[in-house]
């Protein structure tokens, strides 16, 4: 199957790309990773008006999805722009509240189609930690068949990424909404989030790769340009190619999550159906999350290396991507689960 992006999707790409490089996406990193998250507010719901985070809700709610393909081309522009905040949480749970349905629905989910509410959560088999929890509206965690809104965000936790803090959500909070829907939209939430943290860590990787590339046609050795040195040549085309294997794994998996979608029951709330839900959507997603991380992550120790010294300056704002890359591969999905689900399905 050859799979190419419509005019419309591509499109919708560039203008996403196009504001986020007006908007100093560093400036607002090193804001956020200070505490300050007034910019990173401003700039989501600047991204909230260009659709992306109704993307992951359903119209009876406000959204216009779910539609997987056009969330992976947004996550993958907001990774390449290293835009903080809980991205790949609030999608998830776009998809988390709209299994449970109910009145948790009615009153979350037209705020995050709107980018007035920003959400964290936690779910079982994912670790217990919730990203910016500080920073959110609400952090939701799931506990079996419980859906609970924590009372806080709790303690932070140390972090490889100064400006993506870890917090262990406070325990107990009424439950918001239980039963077997719950699980499956669980189930389904997880793996919106290992594939919008997979195109994140493309688009982080591609920045990556393009920074550097830039950086070894000006820096010089011996009277000419590093770049021109056959190993240096060898190792980013090595990290190119790691970075269009994961491309097509991760729009791939965005086709699976779609026919997920498109069964009858899908995204009703019933629990009867729920996008993302099937061991074959899971395998997919698992397999471009393993590919995109595992990329993302080599790009990372190539920049380091062909920058030099330079790369561990905290004045170079390729820093702040150097430090996402790994929190990312392993963020909804450790390499080794992911190979072991890929295997299993």
């Amino acid at each position: 199957m050859r799979f190419l992006l419509t005019d419309e999707q591509r499109e919708f790409g560039r203008s996403l790309d196009a504001l986020l490089t007006a908007a100093d996406t560093p400036a607002v990193l090193r804001a956020w990773a200070a505490g300050d998250h007034g910019p990173g507010r401003a700039l989501w719901g600047r991204l909230a008006d260009a659709g992306v985070f109704a993307l992951a809700v359903p119209e009876a709610y406000g959204g216009v999805g779910p539609l997987p393909v056009e969330a992976a081309v947004a996550c993958v522009e907001l990774g390449r722009h290293a835009v903080p905040g809980p991205v790949a949480e609030t999608l998830a749970a776009g998809v988390l509240l709209a299994g449970a349905g109910g009145p948790v629905a009615e009153e979350w989910l037209p705020g995050i189609a709107s980018g007035a509410v920003v959400v964290s959560l936690t779910l079982e088999g994912y670790g217990p930690y919730a990203p910016d929890a500080d920073a959110a509206d609400a952090v939701f965690t799931v506990t079996g068949d419980e859906l609970r809104l924590a009372p806080g965000p709790g303690e932070p936790s140390a972090s490889a990424d100064p400006a993506r803090r870890l917090f262990r959500p406070e325990p107990g909070g009424a439950p918001v909404a239980k039963g077997p829907a719950i699980r499956a939209a669980a189930r389904a939430a997880g793996d919106t989030a290992a594939f919008a943290t997979a195109a994140l860590a493309l688009g982080c990787g591609e920045e990556l790769l393009r920074a550097t590339v830039a950086y070894v046609k000006q820096r010089t050795q011996f009277g000419v340009p590093v770049g021109s040195f056959q190993a240096v040549k060898h190792r980013l085309a090595d990290t190119l190619l790691g970075l269009e294997f994961a491309r097509p794994l991760l729009y791939g998996a965005a086709v699976e999550l779609a026919s997920e979608v498109s069964r009858p029951g899908a995204g009703t709330g019933s629990g009867s159906g729920s996008a993302a839900g099937s061991p074959g959507a899971g395998a997919a997603v698992a397999a471009a999350k393993v590919t995109a991380g595992e990329a993302g992550y080599a790009a990372a120790r190539t920049a380091l290396q062909l920058h030099g010294a330079i790369g561990y300056t905290e004045e170079l704002d390729l820093a702040w991507w150097l430090r996402r890359a790994r929190p990312l591969r392993d963020a909804w999905g450790t390499p080794s689960a992911c190979r072991a689900r890929v295997l299993a399905g």
